[in-house]
């Protein structure tokens, strides 16, 4: 349950951290503060530097006292809205459900209404607590625009059980995944640690030192023309954006992903009839297939699977009929382009 009193902090500014912008020094210093959330706090007066009101861009100096003062989270109020998902599995302890790509899974700042909670809540009142006010049900979850498998608790003896599952890495997890490139081989595994950006606090990072130990695995199952293939993707762990930053770190970004992998742009200069072939791709082409785990009141286990949805599929298929000019298509360019900064 997030915080319901006022939090305040004040820091002082060392030798290392001279000439950062204000707002990028308090998401640094700051759990889970994002920078646009710190750049409104500085407009609205609540921090300081050395007691006097600055600009987002305020450039610090050794020894500055900074402060901010961060109040307590609005309260949302959870009406019940009819939200599209699909159900694949359904009993008195948990719901095993379909997550169209699109939908955020709980409330947050930005996200207060619509949201795949606000769907549970009508289609099964009674869910676990144990996750917090805001998050009421939620085990785990997916990117907003990434669609496929969740499990949902109904009761906290479930939750804390399911939760328990996933730390321990007993819960099947595998992804398809349609990526930039021809991957070589037939399988492999990337092992790289995974951290916050240190610049971009929504973002996340193969970190070379000092970030949480991150494993996914991989499997080809089919290449697309001469540009893209089909993956299966197994994270044997759960780091936030793990896959995606995975991928394009290597190499092979998840093909519409606009934070780890190519923009509009890029389709526009390497494949200028793309649109007019259809071939529209308004999201990150990753899907959460299969989800497997000891179903906690029977001890037997159990795997689910959700259909490839019908965006993703349109797009595999679209992709093995383009007619490719692969002329001037430096492989070099899909690879993640911060990775020559942690160098």
């Amino acid at each position: 349950m997030g915080a319901t009193q006022e939090r305040n902090f004040s820091f002082f500014v060392s030798s290392e951290e001279e000439g950062q912008r204000l707002d990028r020094f308090l998401c640094s210093k700051v759990k889970d503060l994002t920078r646009s959330r710190a750049q409104e706090l500085i407009r609205a007066g609540r921090a300081r530097v050395n007691n006097s009101p600055p600009k987002p861009s305020h450039r610090l100096k050794r020894g500055d006292n900074v402060s901010v003062s961060i109040p307590p989270p609005v309260a949302y109020e959870f009406e019940p809205g009819p939200v599209r998902f699909g159900v694949i599995h359904d009993n008195n302890s948990l719901l095993v459900i379909d997550k169209p790509a699109g939908l955020v899974t709980h409330p947050a700042p930005g996200h207060a209404k619509e949201t795949l909670v606000h769907g549970l809540l009508q289609y099964c009142p009674t869910l676990s607590g144990a996750g917090g006010r805001l998050r009421p049900g939620i085990v785990h979850r997916l990117d907003k625009d990434t669609s496929g498998l969740l499990v949902v608790a109904k009761n906290d003896r479930v939750h804390s059980y399911l939760v328990a599952r996933f730390k321990a890495g007993t819960v099947t997890k595998r992804y398809k995944a349609i990526v930039h490139g021809i991957v070589k081989g037939e399988s492999g595994e990337i092992d790289l640690p995974v951290g916050r950006h240190p610049n971009r606090r929504k973002q996340m990072w193969v970190v070379p030192s000092g970030g949480k130990k991150a494993v996914t695995r991989w499997r080809k199952i089919e290449e697309l023309g001469s540009c893209f293939t089909l993956l299966s993707v197994t994270p044997r762990t759960g780091r936030t954006h793990q896959i995606r930053v995975h991928l394009s770190y290597v190499g092979h970004p998840v093909v519409g992903d606009p934070v780890y992998g190519h923009r509009r742009n890029w389709w526009k200069k390497h494949f200028p009839d793309s649109e007019k072939q259809g071939l529209l791709i308004k999201r990150q082409m990753l899907h959460a297939e299969v989800l497997g785990f000891v179903h906690p009141d029977s001890g037997k286990y159990l795997e689910f699977e959700a259909p490839l949805p019908s965006d993703m599929q349109k797009v595999l298929e679209m992709l093995k009929s383009l007619d490719f000019d692969n002329k001037g298509l430096d492989i070099k360019e899909l690879r993640i382009e911060n990775k020559k900064e942690i160098n």
